[in-house]
């Protein structure tokens, strides 16, 4: 028998063995999303520092190889296929990350979207333990009587409002008192004697001013002055 078929048998004896764990295990419903997301993360952390170990012996066996290229070509030879090993693996490494990353992100995602679901059927189941004693037609009657009711007290409202007493038009009172004011008018200049009557003669003319007969006064000297002096 191999050892691979060993193998094998091996790990069907021992998964027989803890079946009856792995049921136990599987009657719980297994892991939850927060579980699983847990696992990712620390699975991450693991391979990034595994990274970090690779990265410095690949940097170690380089230097190695560069010592030796002249001295020592065998060693510089096994250095080098030393670094292409680490190199490999380094690479599967960066494919497992981007695997798990991707499997972690969805499984975030549809974590999120369960939750979202949750709490959208609950708020459902709610709305509809709200709705359950209500009547449709008890709504309408109800805003109905609101209406009304509202109706009711803008009418009140314009009633208090309203002026007391009886309402008069403006357009007859305000005549009735350009008539009484034009009668006091007339009853005042009868107590006057009426009004003066028109002058039938033409009145004079108004009187020179003192300062054209002044003017005038002083023509008459200058020609008086003038005919003296040709008599002379």
């Amino acid at each position: 028998m191999s050892k691979i078929a060993k193998l094998f048998k091996g790990s069907s004896s021992s998964s027989s063995s803890s079946s009856p764990k792995s049921k136990h295990h599987r009657s719980r419903g297994g892991p939850s999303p927060q579980e699983a997301i847990h696992k990712l993360r620390e699975t991450e952390e693991m391979l990034t520092k595994k990274q970090d170990y690779l990265e410095k012996r690949i940097e170690q066996e380089l230097l190695i190889a560069k010592k030796n290229g002249t001295k020592n070509k065998r060693a510089a030879l096994q250095a080098l296929k030393r670094k292409k090993r680490l190199e490999q693996q380094l690479t599967q490494i960066d494919g497992t990350l981007s695997t798990i990353e991707f499997q972690r992100e969805a499984l975030e995602n549809s974590h999120t979207n369960t939750e979202v679901l949750k709490n959208m059927g609950f708020a459902a189941k709610a709305m509809k333990k709200v709705h359950e004693n209500m009547d449709v037609g008890k709504i309408d009657d109800l805003m109905q009587d609101i209406t009304e009711q509202q109706d009711v007290a803008r009418e009140i409202s314009d009633a208090i409002s309203g002026p007391f007493g009886e309402t008069f038009d403006e357009d007859e009172l305000m005549a009735e008192l350009e008539e009484l004011e034009q009668q006091e008018l007339e009853d005042n200049m009868r107590s006057m004697g009426g009004l003066p009557s028109v002058p039938s003669s033409k009145l004079p003319s108004a009187r020179p001013s003192h300062r054209a007969t002044t003017k005038k006064r002083v023509e008459e000297d200058d020609d008086m002055q003038m005919l003296a002096s040709w008599a002379t």
